[in-house]
């Protein structure tokens, strides 16, 4: 480590709001680099350590903590390609999730737009119809159907499920929401909206609360972006960290 201003844990702990425990955990983990130990084996951390503490938390708003510790923990071994590697993937990710919500977003409205559509036979549908035609298995109708979303009519007599043209309507908006990741929490007012007005309102009120969340995290994805360039930048000055070769990962932060 350089000679710079030594940082005891207990320093390192105040400034991110955790323990020195955690502390410690950061450096075994490879999120902070390595730190020199005192001949009585004390740690002894260092401004690089600061600033790496502070990447990686402002990394983990946006990143989540595992996809930051690998980013961290892969920028110490050297490989910074594989630690911005890690970064594109988590930018990539968050890509589709947008491209699968407009996608989603356009399916539904047309969903919902239009009236039930007539089932190819009178008398309703049989479970296994339905699943079918949704090409899902039967069992995701009926856990479907525990979370309260799907409600469909039993045939006198036999007590087999019956689904009316409204029925396949609601199923097929779960199929589309739950691709798009939904829970069940969120796609049941959706469908009560539905229900009880005929309209989409509901519908896109949930999908534009599903937009802003991913405009708020791709804010927060680039200040992290932000935080590790900047850090980047020290260890280069440094000297300590290198891209990796074909022989392999550069040296290590000391």
């Amino acid at each position: 480590m350089t000679n710079d201003h030594r940082l005891r844990p207990v320093d390192l702990a105040r400034l991110a709001g955790v323990s020195t425990q955690q502390i410690r955990n950061y450096e075994d983990a490879g999120v902070l680099p390595q730190a020199a130990r005192t001949p009585s084996g004390y740690r002894v951390f260092g401004e690089v350590h600061r600033d790496a503490l502070l990447a990686y938390r402002t990394l983990m708003r946006g990143y989540g903590p595992l996809t930051s510790a690998g980013i961290m923990r892969t920028l110490h071994t050297g490989d910074v390609p594989g630690a911005l590697a890690l970064v594109d993937a988590a930018h990539a990710a968050l890509h589709e999730e947008r491209v699968s919500l407009r996608a989603a977003s356009e399916a539904l409205e047309l969903l919902a737009a239009e009236p039930p559509a007539p089932l190819p036979r009178s008398g309703g549908l049989r479970i296994g119809e339905v699943a079918a035609l949704l090409g899902v298995r039967t069992s995701a109708l009926r856990v479907w159907e525990g979370a309260g979303l799907l409600t469909p009519g039993r045939e006198r007599g036999t007590g087999y499920r019956v689904y009316e043209p409204a029925d396949v309507r609601d199923a097929r908006l779960v199929h589309t929401l739950r691709r798009s990741h939904y829970l069940f929490d969120q796609i049941r007012p959706v469908l009560e909206g539905l229900r009880r007005e005929g309209s989409s309102a509901a519908l896109r009120a949930a999908v534009a609360a599903r937009g802003q969340a991913l405009t708020a995290r791709s804010r927060v994805m680039i200040e992290g972006a932000g935080a590790l360039h900047a850090y980047l930048d020290r260890l280069t000055a440094a000297g300590t960290t290198t891209g990796s070769t074909a022989d392999g990962p550069g040296p290590s932060v000391p």
